[in-house]
């Protein structure tokens, strides 16, 4: 608890010296970075290597047997996305997510960007109503209480963790990540 104490006194501080006068306007700008990746990478990957993944390449004493697609990975970050933001809102999900995989119907490129813009939607709406007055408050998620603030840390820290695989997969496609090229 004082280390959340600590985050939050920080993420004040720092926002007050740079002019701005909220806790979400500190969470926002990694928010913001974290989106323009992962949508850039997603947006980059060909749409007939969308549902590549490492097991095709057969690479000798390795272990990729039945993990995510690119396309899936998309989908579970777009679905954790949805149910993390929504715990820290209060607001339901969409019917049709069963579980952190996504929706079953969704398939085309076009349609897992669309939902994945969706996600960040709804997550750039829960960022807007953390405050410092609330940021402790207490939230139910999957079958415990955290606070609002450590669900916002772990949607940006889960979001960057599956970035760094569509970036390598996109590499293994031989596409170069737009955030890679954007930086030189």
């Amino acid at each position: 608890m004082k280390v959340i104490s600590f985050f939050i006194f920080y993420l004040t501080f720092i926002s007050s010296c740079l002019g701005q006068t909220s806790i979400s306007s500190a969470i926002e700008r990694q928010f913001n970075k974290i989106e323009n990746d992962i949508l850039t990478t997603a947006q980059a990957m060909p749409e007939d290597k969308f549902n590549f993944t490492p097991e095709n390449l057969q690479i000798k004493n390795s272990d990729f047997k039945g993990v995510r697609t690119f396309a899936g990975q998309i989908m579970h970050i777009a679905t954790d996305n949805i149910l993390i933001w929504s715990a820290i809102t209060g607001d339901s999900v969409r019917a049709d997510i069963e579980d952190v995989n996504g929706p079953k119907s969704i398939k085309t490129k076009k349609d897992i960007i669309e939902f994945l813009k969706s996600s960040f939607a709804i997550g750039r709406k829960a960022i807007s109503t953390l405050t410092t007055q609330n940021a402790m408050d207490m939230m139910d998620f999957r079958w415990r209480k955290l606070p609002r603030l450590d669900l916002a840390f772990y949607a940006l820290t889960h979001a960057n963790e599956h970035y760094g695989q569509m970036v390598i997969y996109l590499r293994m496609c031989g596409v170069i990540p737009p955030p890679t090229v954007n930086e030189k």
